[in-house]
């Protein structure tokens, strides 16, 4: 759609479907929002995990220098209970991101992606579009409706 200035408005598949209330656009932005947490979230795990693993290689270069130093016990010591270690029993860090994926990740966005279609055509952001509509300043060049 177009306003007075022939710049390009908002499609309407942009807002939510006829018949969808506002509630239901406010639940499905805070579903949104919430898994945008998880994705950060999950984020902040693999960051840990090539952290973590990251820390493990790096072990190979202190244990090395210790045995050249000429503390062999002192280098076994962390060979032996440092190197290749589990973050938690029984579990490497990237175990913990694959269960995080299958465990919570996925079915999170399996759950979104469902209320989505069935709640609102499939349509995303649409508490966001009305926002933006609602906030910006019809007329100024960066306050545009569309890219």
């Amino acid at each position: 759609m177009s306003d007075s200035r022939g710049t390009q408005g908002p499609e309407e598949e942009d807002f939510a479907p006829a018949g969808t209330d506002d509630t239901t656009v406010e639940a499905l932005g805070a579903l949104s929002e919430a898994l945008e947490t998880v994705e950060r979230a999950r984020g902040q795990l693999y960051g840990f995990h090539q952290l973590t693993g990251g820390a493990d290689l790096t072990l190979d270069r202190a244990v090395e220098l210790l045995r050249m130093a000429g503390h062999a016990d002192h280098a076994d010591l962390v060979q032996r209970e440092i190197v290749g270690r589990n973050v938690v029993p029984d579990r490497w860090s990237f175990q913990l991101v694959e269960e995080y994926d299958e465990t919570y990740y996925r079915p999170f966005v399996e759950v979104e992606e469902r209320l989505r279609r069935e709640l609102a055509g499939g349509r995303r952001h649409l508490y966001e579009t009305a926002m933006k509509e609602a906030r910006r300043t019809h007329g100024h060049p960066q306050h545009t409706e569309r890219p």
